[in-house]
């Protein structure tokens, strides 16, 4: 813990700032990963329960449970089986799951790139404290006595470059969190896909059964 506190001390006031946001990154982080773990469950369990109604016919049902679902996939069912009453052609429902979809993703992705984005303001903080703290350890070095200057450089060099270190020490774990939430958001939306295309393929399978009755 001293090594650690003596670490950030030395590393100047850079330090504060590439703290802070590391901070703010992970805080973005941890409520986009539990959005996202709520939205996959959510999703799942509305398709688990709606399944079995759309395959009953039971339209009316099924539109009540979407509609009362706090899920994108509840939003979109909703969306569709709302379509339904006033155009049964598959285009028509599709062009309204795909209106659905485009309403979903937006929220799915919301914030997920600032991850991202205050990754490399960590490590750019990180350069632009080496660079300061550099200048500085050359401008003491310049006023020092000769016999002086081989040892003060090199410990400002390495006192400046604490800033560099810490920038990484915070940009590695965001670009990592900023990676695994895209890819748990790639996950949502081909499950939200995959789930649009069985429903259409059962509304596909529903006319024939109109035509003989």
């Amino acid at each position: 813990m001293n090594a650690i506190i003596n670490f950030f001390q030395e590393g100047g006031t850079f330090m504060y700032p590439i703290a802070v946001v590391m901070a703010i990154g992970l805080a973005i982080a941890i409520e986009r990963l539990l959005f996202l773990n709520k939205e996959k469950s959510s999703n799942r369990q509305t398709f688990e329960e709606i399944l079995p109604m759309l395959q009953k016919r039971d339209f009316r049902g099924a539109l009540s449970y979407a509609n009362t679902a706090d899920s994108k996939m509840g939003n979109i069912f909703a969306t569709a089986i709302g379509r339904m009453p006033t155009s049964t052609k598959r285009e028509d429902i599709e062009l309204a799951m795909e209106e659905g979809l485009m309403e979903a993703i937006p929220q799915l992705e919301k914030r997920t790139p600032y991850v991202a984005t205050y990754a490399n303001i960590a490590t750019l903080l990180g350069l632009l404290g080496t660079i300061m703290g550099l200048i500085a350890a050359f401008s003491a070095v310049a006023n020092a006595a000769p016999a002086e200057k081989a040892a003060l450089l090199s410990q400002s060099i390495s006192v400046a470059m604490n800033t560099t270190a810490f920038g990484l020490m915070a940009a590695i774990p965001l670009l990592l969190l900023h990676s695994y939430l895209q890819s748990k958001t790639s996950d949502i939306v081909d499950s939200l896909e995959m789930a649009s295309v069985k429903f259409l393929n059962l509304i596909a399978e529903r006319k024939p059964t109109q035509n003989n009755n």
